[in-house]
């Protein structure tokens, strides 16, 4: 008998991806192109860069920061994948990574973050013809540019499929998940802050209440925080809300979220999460200088001790703790086959013309969100 691999059990369950590979190996909607990744190298991103390739793509990835496993870089490189780069905490690496990615000259772009775009305009080069972006982080920081770039760029976040099954349901799925994981404490009746209710805080918030938390919302848009407040969350001001937590999580996008100017306001055992894309919604380095001492646990687990004897922990140096972290296992495998089946359909509809410079960031093409919501209905009823 023979032992199989959690990559294995992935691509087992990515059903929409295993049917899309078997249609591209027959189309080749790719051939004689190569598309440029930065996008968080783990199982289910193995799903989906081979279903690429089996559409005649040339694939060359890198992976986020702190997010890369080795056995996923492994099973890419044995399919004919250029993975660029080791596992990295360090920006300046990441950024280099990217670099080398882009120098690759790749005819489509697949961004997380808007990193690959941004980086493209600093030294542009012919023959680009479009991509994808992710992340609401990334559409946020590439909408500006929609003069500049004047591509076709589609927006996986947007699309209503990736908000309600991957941002709202997933997210909070997985940030529970690893909270669990990671530190083996209990939820009920703990006290836990949200900074954030978009979807994915919606989602982080709504599954610790589920777990028997004590929930509060910090959320800077009135409108949104009116939601929260007729969601059944408490919204107190900001203060009230840090000093209060037991757990505060971050899934804003935004930065400096936390910084070492709210120590003061910390109770005394909190614990301190990020759940948003970019590592820097919480100052860890500010957090890390203002500790007297720091006691380092296994599994990316910190203790920061300070001055007046308050220990605050901190779980993955303010990386995404979801996805980053040896015990971490990312968002649930249905949610990102939901999303990797947009992305393949919308690298293929870049690729072949079918949209143009008008779609230049831009959410995802209705038909596609239809014809994705179909599939993955279809074998089930």
């Amino acid at each position: 008998m023979t032992t199989a691999t959690r990559i294995d059990w992935t691509r087992e369950h990515c059903r929409l991806l295993r049917a899309i590979r078997d249609e591209f190996a027959r189309t080749r909607p790719f051939e004689g192109k190569t598309i440029g990744t930065g996008i968080h190298i783990e199982a289910k991103t193995v799903a989906l860069l081979t279903t690429l390739r089996a559409g005649g793509a040339q694939v060359v990835a890198t992976g986020n920061l702190n997010s890369t496993q080795p056995a996923a870089v492994g099973a890419l490189w044995a399919e004919g994948v250029t993975v660029i780069g080791e596992p990295t905490k360090d920006q300046d690496e990441h950024r280099e990574y990217q670099r080398q990615v882009l120098a690759a000259r790749p005819d489509l772009i697949l961004d997380n973050g808007g990193d690959l775009f941004a980086q493209y305009l600093d030294d542009p080069y012919p023959g680009l013809l479009g991509g994808t972006e992710e992340t609401t982080s990334g559409r946020m920081r590439l909408a500006p540019l929609r003069d500049r770039l004047n591509l076709p760029v589609l927006v996986i976040n947007d699309s209503p499929i990736k908000q309600f099954a991957e941002n709202e349901r997933a997210v909070g799925q997985s940030t529970l998940e690893s909270f669990l994981r990671m530190t083996n404490r209990a939820t009920t009746g703990e006290r836990v802050t949200v900074f954030g209710y978009g979807a994915c805080g919606r989602g982080v918030a709504d599954n610790f209440r589920g777990a028997h938390a004590k929930v509060t919302v910090v959320e800077a848009d009135p409108v949104t925080r009116l939601r929260a407040h007729l969601d059944g969350f408490e919204t107190p001001s900001r203060d009230k809300a840090i000093a209060g937590a037991n757990l505060i999580i971050t899934v804003t996008g935004a930065r400096d979220v936390l910084t070492a100017a709210d120590l003061p306001l910390l109770r005394d055992g909190v614990i301190l999460a990020n759940a948003g894309h970019f590592p820097f919604e919480i100052e860890a380095a500010g957090l890390l200088e203002a500790a007297g001492a720091v006691q380092e646990y296994e599994d990316d687990l910190a203790t920061l001790e300070l001055a007046d004897g308050r220990r605050i922990h901190l779980l993955a140096r303010g990386h995404m703790f979801n996805l980053a972290g040896p015990r971490a296992l990312g968002n649930s495998i249905e949610s990102m086959d939901l999303g990797f089946a947009l992305q393949t359909r919308c690298l293929a509809a870049v690729a072949t013309g079918r949209v143009d410079a008008a779609s230049c960031v831009v959410p995802v093409p209705a038909d596609i969100d239809a014809a994705v919501a179909n599939a993955y209905l279809d074998d089930r009823y």
